[in-house]
């Protein structure tokens, strides 16, 4: 039951510091970037301080759309952690089956993340 409460508390706390991380990233991009008129006509690509290798010091350098995708990234990695949680949570109960299924399916999303193929 207590590791019922964790894993509440832990799908809270990560949903809710990744939505003030990505505010935050949206506050600092728009009070740079606000005023910029956007033009769709021609695609720019994508910038190099938002590939995932230079993610983290762009973050460093107070950079807002990169501040916004680690805030989407630990969103996304709030679900696979419960997933963690849950399958010790079911393994410290001795109930293999429901440890075993957390398992696969935590693989797939682990392999569906990493190679990009979804099925």
């Amino acid at each position: 039951m207590r590791i019922q409460v964790i894993i509440g508390q832990l799908l809270r706390i990560g949903v809710f510091t990744s939505i003030g991380i990505a505010f935050l990233g949206g506050i600092i991009y728009l009070t740079r970037h606000g005023h910029e008129v956007v033009d769709y006509a021609t695609f720019k690509g994508i910038p190099d301080y938002v590939k995932p290798s230079n993610i983290f010091t762009s973050v460093f350098e107070l950079r807002g759309r990169a501040i916004i995708q680690v805030g989407i990234m630990l969103l996304i990695a709030t679900p696979v952690v419960r997933l963690i949680f849950s399958a010790i949570g079911f393994a410290a109960e001795k109930d293999y089956r429901y440890a075993a299924i957390t398992v696969l399916v935590l693989g797939i999303i682990l392999f569906s993340m990493l190679t990009g193929k979804a099925g």
